[in-house]
């Protein structure tokens, strides 16, 4: 019998989670966790999350349980999935020293990923970025690694983060032998979720979201700059999915990639392994984070849209 592939996956818990989380990654998931033919792994990355939220701790520490909800509310299953929490895992930690070593500073400057982030970040930053910051692709590559991670889905401006990893296994490999496996990156081509201001994009930072926790009376007052076309844009939601091999030269990571498009969605790497099994939820905390607030809703106000 052919063993299922491990996929790991994730999220920053910097805010709610919002519809164009569920299009771009959160549907697929539970598409493939129902599948039967993966192991999936979920990550709340909160030592990520820190490497440019180190000034708030509370953000982070505030929204590891409304993420591990919104993961609940769309229906991400305990009892066939794995979620956890990175900062549960010292093992990790410890693999990325390792790690660091085998990885230059002037590689990591290069990572265009990287360069776009920091270049965004620059208010907070300033013209010196942090150790943690410059080096979290390092840290990816252990949380990946250090569970077998075989598959990760990321969006397309990921995969230079995602080849960084692939490196670091085969310098590790050849020098401590066929230890690790490389992974390969899950592509998602899914069309993106515009905002409600119309921005192309929709983004907790942008504050031009619904959030998979809004109440039916939080999203009845939030009224997309179009609602005809934003409701074409939901209603002709497609997304597919592709298993891709990354290599050196369809993602070159030199200036030429520099122009690579940010997804919305937070770096979904994978990360260590808190399990939690049977986590303790009452129906008052989902109450107003039921997938039918998020679907059913749009759906209702499409039809009442159209009978106006």
């Amino acid at each position: 019998m052919e063993s299922k592939k491990r996929v790991l996956t994730g999220d920053r818990p910097t805010g709610k989670l919002h519809i164009g989380h569920y299009f771009g990654s959160l549907k697929k998931r539970v598409e493939m966790q129902n599948s039967g033919e993966y192991d999936l792994y979920i990550l709340i990355a909160d030592v990520q999350a820190l490497t440019d939220n180190f000034n708030n701790p509370d953000k982070v520490r505030a929204n590891v349980r409304q993420v591990a909800l919104d993961y609940l509310s769309i229906g991400i299953d305990p009892e066939k999935t794995t979620i956890y929490i990175q900062s549960m895992i010292p093992e990790t930690a410890e693999l990325t020293v390792f790690y660091s070593n085998l990885v230059t500073i002037a590689r990591l400057q290069r990572n265009p990923t990287v360069k776009t982030e920091i270049a965004q970040k620059k208010e907070l930053f300033g013209e010196s970025v942090t150790y943690g910051f410059l080096g979290y692709p390092v840290s990816q590559a252990a949380d990946i690694t250090c569970f077998d991670g075989e598959l990760v889905p990321v969006g397309e401006d990921q995969l230079p983060l995602i080849e960084q990893c692939r490196e670091i296994v085969r310098k590790f490999n050849s020098i401590y032998g066929e230890t690790l496996k490389e992974p390969e990156a899950v592509l998602s081509k899914g069309k993106r979720i515009k905002g409600l201001d119309g921005n192309e994009k929709m983004g907790k930072s942008l504050g031009n979201a619904i959030y998979l926790s809004d109440s039916e009376e939080e999203t009845s007052d939030k009224e997309p700059f179009d609602s005809n076309a934003y409701d074409r844009e939901v209603s002709g939601m497609e997304e597919s999915l592709d298993v891709v091999q990354v290599r050196e030269e369809e993602v070159p990571l030199d200036e030429s990639t520099e122009e690579m498009t940010e997804q919305e969605n937070d770096p979904p790497a994978a990360r260590g392994a808190y399990v939690v099994s049977k986590p303790t939820v009452t129906d008052d905390d989902l109450s107003d984070t039921k997938d039918e607030n998020l679907l059913g809703l749009i759906s209702r106000k499409r039809k009442k849209n159209k009978s106006e």
